[in-house]
């Protein structure tokens, strides 16, 4: 059996939170050992939306240390800047030429976006073409998704197969992994909402950057549910259920385990145990983030990065291009 090809992206829009990592990295670390993967931080979506120049680039920087940091080794994984391979964006046109309007207004998170604005970029409409760019270059056969982003990968896959079935079979089909738990970790104060750095309460998310005493004042602060019991339930009991969740995961144990072990006591010391085991989880990251975003090493591992994945996607869209009828430069004689 071939090995997994698997290719996943993070934006660089700031601060990161604990569901980021739970939802995202917490599996990229634990997926380099089982195929070959790239990671790549996608600046070219952040720029869907208006961003301060000098910002971006230090958000690049930071999104790609913290990678580092959660555990990506530059030596099993392609860790790379999107902006870094133009064939990217050189694809995201020609799957622009391939995806229909209808699709695009599909599209939930565009409504999410473009909701209450009077003017939004023509890019935030087309960027899940992009997305599908991104995937598709490198024939990746999985993809690691959350809840929100399966309607992309499933565009992804149109898109591929009606480029397929009119040019030939050039791209591969890309299959979704889904993580079993902590896909979707829940914000602090409604757990009904996703974990989010732009809900406006900062209480409402932990940050991967946060000092433990902030962590510990968060966590205690979190909202429970009535009924002063301590188990999983995400129907009768959300608020608890966030909790467990984020506790199993980063203390690497499993939910029933943890609802046997907090039987009969009270929320107070069991939030408290959250919060020492998220300190605990996040302490160490903070240290190897601030030696990696202090480093000249970090620009040698992006370089090195867009080197690799340069080398597949010319060819890639050399393939692209003649099936299409267009002429590749590299062919001129």
């Amino acid at each position: 059996m071939s090995k997994k090809k698997i290719f996943s992206g993070i934006q660089p829009s700031g601060l990161l939170t604990l569901g980021n990592y739970i939802g995202a990295m917490k599996q990229f670390v634990e997926l380099q050992d089982e195929g070959d993967c790239i990671f790549c931080v996608v600046d070219l979506h952040a720029i869907t939306v208006p961003q301060e120049p000098e910002l971006l680039r230090q958000n690049v920087r930071s999104l790609a240390a913290m990678f580092l940091a959660a555990g990506i080794d530059p030596q099993k994984a392609t860790l790379m800047v999107q902006s870094h391979v133009k064939e990217h964006a050189e694809l995201g046109w020609l799957m622009q030429c391939t995806a229909y309007m209808g699709e695009l207004e599909r599209m939930t998170q565009f409504k999410d976006k473009s909701e209450g604005k009077a003017a939004v970029n023509a890019s935030l409409f087309t960027y899940p073409a992009l997305m599908a760019a991104d995937i598709l270059l490198y024939d990746a056969t999985h993809v690691p998704v959350g809840d929100d982003q399966k309607q992309h990968l499933e565009l992804t896959r149109d898109l591929a197969q009606r480029f397929n079935g009119r040019f030939g079979e050039t791209f591969t089909i890309p299959e979704p992994i889904i993580p079993k738990v902590g896909g979707r970790i829940m914000s602090l104060d409604d757990p009904s909402k996703k974990m989010s750095k732009s809900n406006p309460n900062e209480g409402s998310f932990i940050s991967l950057l946060d000092e433990p005493k902030k962590i510990v004042r968060k966590v205690k602060r979190a909202v429970t549910d009535s009924e002063n019991q301590i188990r999983f339930d995400e129907q009768e009991k959300p608020a608890i259920s966030n909790l467990l969740t984020i506790y199993a995961l980063a203390s690497n144990q499993t939910i029933e385990q943890l609802e046997s072990q907090y039987d009969g006591i009270g929320y107070g010391a069991f939030k408290s145990d959250v919060a020492d085991a998220v300190v605990s989880l996040l302490e160490p990251m903070q240290q190897r983030y601030q030696e990696w975003i202090e480093s000249d090493e970090l620009d040698r591992v992006l370089l090195a990065g867009a080197e690799k994945a340069a080398e597949y996607a010319e060819q890639k869209m050399i393939e692209v291009k003649q099936r299409m009828g267009l002429i590749p430069r590299e062919t001129l004689k």
